[in-house]
């Protein structure tokens, strides 16, 4: 093959032939390019070999493949970089020579045989596969789904042993390669641990191998799958960029490497680190979807395209455009203690208030009165809930309230009826003792009658009520990793082989029950992912509910995934993981830009919060659909670096929302200028503050100030001045010209910064924000 493949996205090219030897390469990837009549000026030239050059053929002794930029690299042939194929043959060799045999392309996709993968028909998708062979009876199949509209290409491969001499071995199938020509770029990954994930950092790329990867059994919240590379130059809203993501939730890789030639190349796939996979002559195996794309308008408009992407093609079912309910969890208002009069009230709290789902937890069934037993055991403590879950859905239900349960399926007690009945479903290693983790094991769904179970487990446990919402929890990582259901020669299969059957039991259970919204939990954050978003289509974002380590969090996971699948609840005051005090309203700011809900006892609520939090509900249904499915935006004050803006917009540009989030209050920096993005440079423009109130609790003896009469500050006319007094942030309201807000802002009026009060002045303090509602004048 001497064909050029030039497949193109609306705003990118991406651009692949074969060298001379029948190498596949890559030529190009970035803005788009026209069509060409001659593509040499994009192949890179090989007149002369270099030192320690070796060429893998005599007729072109000029080439040699380490230096080149290849598709699709194996071992043993000059290519001594990091490869995508790593195998070994029956009698123990391991070198591979893939070259091109064929190519194919046709409108829509082919669906990878049990794993998820991104939707779409003849009219949203063209595939071009181009297929290559080795000498040793193996055929490679590259797959490159192009989603022109989204600017994103997604790539998996697929392996078949065609015959030959006994089992290959696979030790490593990435499900794609890119390899860049030049470029001084960053590797920008998403780390961090439990109640800490995806915090954005940033590395250089000098001469060396960087890895990003998980060996936990999970996508993990120590490395999200989702990684980027970015141009020194680039920021949120110019510059080059590219992205990488996973459609897959157990262990992976993120292999970059950078040459001291200037050459970048980039892995993503299954972590090669304790896999194996044996593949029998007649088999093939297919690698998880890799979901690339380009932008060369900085991180927004790479965020940009993937969020409509993950929203159109990874998001599936009922759910999918429907606004989500604001919902009440109970776990961090009773713990495992609670009766059903708890719950119940909880529950009309939370109807007065207009939320709209009650979410009961942990501890419901077995004998669960802490996290020590019963996990496997699905059945309801009539001690704890008299008539069940259908008296309690019922009564929820009667309060005009939505019912939803956690569960967590994958998990199994040693105290337990299940155990004690199949204690070899529980993953452990032969002849040891096997690790705890939260004093539980994890269930081997590589067996196919654990699978079973559990599904029958599961259509049981919802069944048994009009269950409308499911959070599906894993709150541990996985150990010992060996199953009983598979040969020695096989073990390495495990972890893959694990995760394919967590996929077999969502897709029955998603079968069953298409009209449950499922939001997938793994100590929070843990395994959010592509994988689990094709079958549930939102996730829990992190166990971490505090509103200045939100802003983090969300911010961090905005790159890759859109607000339209980040669960974001109010929680209690100090914040129980990081002891943080911050204001209700603060605290609602924060979760407004993701899938709204309250964890929290709403019974030992103040009149004070009451009355903001139904204030705060109301406003936040009124404005549902642009805060879940508006372009999500992140900014910076122009003023101070360290204020954070995020913007939600309508897709016409006549509507937006816009967060202003600050740290610690600092004196002397009372001044902000508020930039909107994405509006209609147009059109004229209404900026109102959202009605936010204030707790005159917080100003303590500083009251005495506007007071005529001194009172204490800790005293009881305060303490009942601050339950019922809603002391209303300055109004403001600003008529702005649409190029004037969104390409340099408007100024605000001034925050208290440590002399002077009046109604002209905003009082924001520590950690303190405010939402500003923008909106197009009817004539504008």
């Amino acid at each position: 093959m001497r064909e050029v493949i030039h497949l193109d996205t609306d705003r990118t090219s991406y651009i692949i032939d074969a060298l001379p030897t029948g190498h596949l390469q890559n030529l190009y990837y970035g803005p788009r390019l026209r069509r060409m009549a001659d593509y040499e000026p994009l192949r890179q030239k090989n007149d002369v070999p270099y030192g320690t050059m070796v060429n893998v053929s005599q007729e072109h002794k000029n080439l040699g493949l380490d230096d080149q930029c290849l598709e699709y690299s194996g071992l043993g042939k000059g290519d001594y970089r990091e490869p995508a194929i790593e195998l070994a043959f029956s009698d123990g060799s391991r070198t591979t020579d893939f070259r091109v045999a064929s190519t194919r392309s046709y409108r829509g996709r082919p669906a990878i045989d049990g794993l998820p993968s991104a939707t779409g028909g003849e009219d949203d998708v063209e595939t071009t596969e181009v297929t290559l062979r080795d000498e040793r009876g193996l055929t490679l199949t590259l797959h490159y789904c192009v989603y022109a509209a989204y600017d994103v290409i997604t790539r998996f491969a697929t392996l078949r042993h065609d015959g030959g001499a006994g089992p290959v071995r696979i030790g490593r199938l990435m499900s794609a390669q890119l390899d860049l020509f030049g470029g001084d770029w960053r590797l920008v990954t998403f780390d961090g641990c439990w109640a800490y994930e995806r915090e954005r950092h940033d590395k250089p790329l000098s001469p060396g191998v960087y890895v990003n990867d998980s060996k936990t059994g999970n996508s993990s919240n120590r490395h999200n799958p989702f990684v980027m590379l970015a141009a020194p130059d680039c920021g949120e809203f110019r510059g080059e960029c590219y992205a990488s993501n996973l459609v897959y939730s157990g262990n992976h890789a993120e292999i970059v490497e950078r040459t001291y030639q200037g050459k970048t190349r980039l892995l993503t796939g299954v972590n090669p680190s304790g896999f194996e996979w044996l593949l029998e002559p007649g088999e093939s195996f297919s690698t998880p979807e890799a979901v690339l794309s380009f932008s060369p308008d900085g991180f927004n408009g790479l965020s940009a395209n993937l969020h409509r992407f993950v929203r159109d093609r990874i998001v599936r079912g009922e759910w999918q455009y429907r606004e989500r309910p604001v919902l009440v969890n109970n776990w961090e208002a009773t713990d495992f203690d609670f009766d059903r009069r708890k719950l119940l009230a909880l529950a009309k709290e939370a109807a007065d208030l207009g939320i709209e789902l009650f979410v009961l937890d942990d501890g419901w069934f077995g004998h669960r009165d802490d996290d020590s037993s019963s996990l496997g055991d699905w059945d309801v403590n009539e001690k704890k809930l008299p008539g069940g879950i259908a008296g309690l859905a019922g009564k929820v239900n009667a309060l005009g309230l939505k019912f939803g349960l956690w569960v967590e399926p994958e998990m199994i007690s040693e105290d337990s009826d299940l155990y004690r009945a199949h204690p070899d479903w529980a993953v452990s290693t032969p002849d040891r003792a096997p690790a705890y983790g939260r004093n539980q094991f994890v269930l081997d769904l590589t067996m196919p009658e654990v699978r079973a179970y559990l599904i029958e487990a599961m259509t049981k446990a919802f069944s048994q009520a009009r269950v409308e919402y499911v959070k599906w929890d894993m709150n541990r990582n996985i150990s010992d990793g060996y199953s009983k259901a598979l040969p020695p020669e096989r073990q390495g299969e495990f972890h893959h082989r694990y995760i394919l059957g967590l996929y077999e039991v969502l897709a029955e259970l998603t079968r069953r029950f298409p009209g449950i919204l499922f939001e997938s939990c793994a100590s929070g954050g843990n395994r959010f992912d592509l994988g689990l978003l094709c079958y549930m289509p939102q996730t829990w974002t992190s166990d971490d509910t505090d509103a200045y380590a939100r802003q983090s969090i969300q911010g961090g996971t905005s790159y890759g995934y859109p607000p339209s699948v980040m669960g974001a609840h109010v929680s209690a005051s100090p914040n129980m993981q990081t002891l943080r005090a911050s204001t209700i309203e603060t605290r609602f700011n924060v979760a407004a830009f993701g899938l709204l809900g309250y964890e929290l006892d709403l019974t030992m609520l103040s009149t004070f919060d009451k009355k903001a939090i139904k204030a705060q509900v109301a406003w936040y249904k009124e404005h549902r659909k642009l805060l879940q499915f508006g372009l999500f935006i992140r900014s910076r004050s122009r003023l101070d670096e360290r204020k954070i803006v995020w913007t939600v917009v309508s897709d016409d540009g006549r509507r937006a929302i816009s967060g202003l989030f600050q740290g610690p209050a600092t004196v002397g920096l009372g001044q902000d200028l508020l930039a909107v993005p994405g509006l209609d440079p147009e059109a004229d423009y209404r900026v109102a503050g959202r009605t936010q109130y204030i707790n005159v609790k917080a100003f303590g003896n500083l009251v005495n100030r506007v007071l005529p009469v001194k009172i204490r500050g800790d005293g009881v006319v305060h303490t009942v001045l601050s339950e019922h007094y809603m002391f209303e942030m300055a109004s403001e309201e600003y008529v702005v010209a649409g190029d004037l807000l969104t390409g340099y802002g408007v100024k605000l009026i001034q925050q208290f910064s440590g002399t002077g009060y009046n109604d002209r002045v905003r009082i924001l303090s520590d950690y303190g924000s405010r939402l500003y509602l923008v909106e197009a004048n009817r004539s504008g």
